[in-house]
């Protein structure tokens, strides 16, 4: 689809990743840009329109489909993590608190919003998904795991959406220099180049974006003869 007069939904739009793809919808031309988040006071980006909306709360997520009845494009952003395996004490309230925003948060989306897509002439949703979604070490284990079940979902929302004609773009990353990151002393990519490349795709038609080198070699690796995403020191 065309970013130019779309009308876009991004939620988790007041930092990182979320803010970028609010800046760079409205610099490609978007005819409005609503930016769903908890707090609408942490909203500083001129020209957009705060939409109060919790991804975890089905009543705000039908209060948002009311409110941006409009939209041609969704982008399921919002996400939350936590450093740690599934064996420490915590792991099974960490591994519900994350799948609650980073799974059913997308799945709540994708089922009120497809209709308002489909009346809209059929857009699209853009799931922001992780190379985590294909490798897990176990330093972000709930992460990397929600993230896998989101895929998951992003490939089965291709195939139910598409008699509607609405395009469902999954995209993949790294690291990104965003708050959720700080604490990780690692080369990232700055948030607007994933961004960039990720409407770059959308706009392309594609199905799928590897936006950095990280998740391209990880994706060519779930094929060698020991694939990527088991122990490679054996």
């Amino acid at each position: 689809m065309k970013i130019h007069n779309s009308i876009a939904l991004v939620t988790g739009a007041n930092r990182g990743i979320g803010l970028a793809f609010a800046q760079e919808l409205l610099s490609r031309g978007a005819k409005k840009v609503y930016a769903a988040v908890r707090d609408t006071s942490t909203i500083k980006l001129p020209g957009v329109v705060p939409v109060k909306l919790d991804v975890t709360n089905i009543n705000d997520v039908n209060a948002a489909v009311e409110i941006a009845s409009d939209v041609t494009l969704v982008i399921n952003n919002a996400g939350i993590a936590q450093p740690g395996g599934f064996l420490l004490e915590d792991s099974l309230e960490v591994t519900k608190r994350t799948f609650e925003t980073n799974f059913y948060g997308i799945l709540h989306m994708s089922k009120a919003f497809a209709p308002v897509l489909k009346s809209n002439g059929g857009g699209a949703i853009l799931n922001v998904l992780s190379v985590g979604a294909w490798i897990n070490n176990g330093g972000l284990a709930a992460y990397a795991a929600s993230k896998s079940a989101a895929w998951s979902l992003t490939n089965a929302l291709r195939y139910e959406l598409a008699s509607q004609g609405t395009q469902v773009l999954g995209l993949h990353m790294g690291y990104v220099d965003t708050d959720l990151t700080q604490a990780f002393d690692i080369p990232k990519s700055s948030p607007k180049e994933i961004v960039t490349r990720a409407l770059d795709g959308l706009e392309a038609g594609q199905d799928e974006v590897l936006a950095d080198e990280i998740t391209q070699q990880v994706k060519q690796g779930m094929t060698s003869a020991r694939p990527v995403y088991l122990p490679q020191d054996q």
